[in-house]
């Protein structure tokens, strides 16, 4: 029998007591595919509906995990899979601490996760082949990614510096002493 999305969050709940459960551990049977998706905006929708409820896609993106190119919702007993249009999660805001190489930035997710950039949670930027356009990620939690969304992206470029990156120049960002290569400076009008 195929686990329902409700079950998946009595068993959630069950299992995350305090802080993220650690789904890094857990390798259940896969149970199938749910219906359920979370586009590029953030928005997770379980069949076809919009989930209205914030705690309820919050418990559920406690329980996600990647495997290569797929996404699972996991508990101890069930694994089902998910479709991903995007990153998983949106950084919707960011703060900074201290300047120069030795700032820190801050971002913090759509469902309330915290991850300051550094190399644990490197942040890199992928451009469209046909229009040059921008998508900024930043990894937030084993092998899961927040696409920074574009006003945070607009706040990260007015921090942005030219710095030497493996020979060449680039315009980048510096957090944790790391520094995260967005376009080389060269392309910069």
């Amino acid at each position: 029998m195929k686990p329902s999305a409700e079950s998946l969050a009595q068993a959630a709940k069950a299992a995350s007591g305090k802080g993220l459960p650690p789904v890094h551990l857990w390798d259940p049977p896969f149970c199938g595919n749910l219906d359920m998706e979370i586009r590029r905006d953030g928005t997770w929708f379980y069949e076809g509906t919009p989930i209205g409820r914030p705690g309820l896609v919050k418990l559920f993106s406690s329980i996600l995990k990647r495997q290569g190119d797929s996404y699972f919702l996991v508990t101890p007993v069930e694994k089902v899979g998910i479709r991903v249009e995007d990153a998983p999660f949106v950084a919707v805001d960011f703060e900074v601490d201290g300047d120069g190489q030795d700032q820190v930035l801050t971002f913090v997710t759509h469902v309330g996760d915290i991850a300051a950039a550094g190399p644990d949670h490197p942040i890199r930027v992928v451009r469209d082949p046909e229009t040059g356009e921008p998508s900024p990620y930043v990894l937030v939690r084993a092998n899961l990614e927040a696409l920074i969304d574009r006003k945070s992206f607009y706040r990260l470029v007015e921090l942005g510096v030219h710095a030497d990156h493996q020979g060449t120049s680039w315009f980048g960002l510096w957090s944790a002493g790391h520094f995260f290569p967005v376009i080389p400076s060269a392309e910069l009008p």
